[in-house]
């Protein structure tokens, strides 16, 4: 049985193995040691599923528990994807903080799956990687 809970210290080796496994690490930078434990410390909402004390999926959030909720990353482990892990963490995000808009950036594999579990696509997201990329 999953068991879920709000677990904002998770260790920073143990959130890295899940990103690998995953696939998520492909698009996180699990070479940097440093990043990893600061991405872990900085989140103010973590959200894990655990099989037997293995985790096994995360929620790492950044909120004001108000107005908005950046949901960072959404990892489960490949051998437990498809069994409804992901979109439990979701909703127990959304719990967290219900007057607070969730706002998500899809990994390109993921893409349609958030329209399907419920969740509106938004048509005006802008990134900035660079500052001096700023005119």
């Amino acid at each position: 049985m999953i068991k879920y809970q709000i677990e904002n210290n998770i260790s920073p080796s143990e959130f890295k193995e899940l990103l690998i496994k995953s696939t998520l690490g492909e698009r996180r930078p699990i070479d940097d040691f440093d990043r990893i434990k600061a991405m872990v410390e900085n989140a103010n909402l973590i959200i894990t599923a655990r099989d037997q004390n293995k985790l096994v999926g995360v929620a790492r959030s950044v909120t004001d528990f108000v107005y908005c909720t950046y949901l960072s990353d959404l990892a489960v482990d490949t051998d437990f994807q498809n069994t409804g892990i992901g979109k439990e963490l979701i909703r127990l995000t959304k719990k967290e903080t219900p007057n607070a808009t969730l706002i998500l950036l899809a990994a390109p594999k993921a893409v349609d799956y958030y329209p399907r579990i419920g969740m509106t696509k938004h048509h005006a997201c802008f990134l900035l990687n660079d500052e001096k990329k700023l005119k």
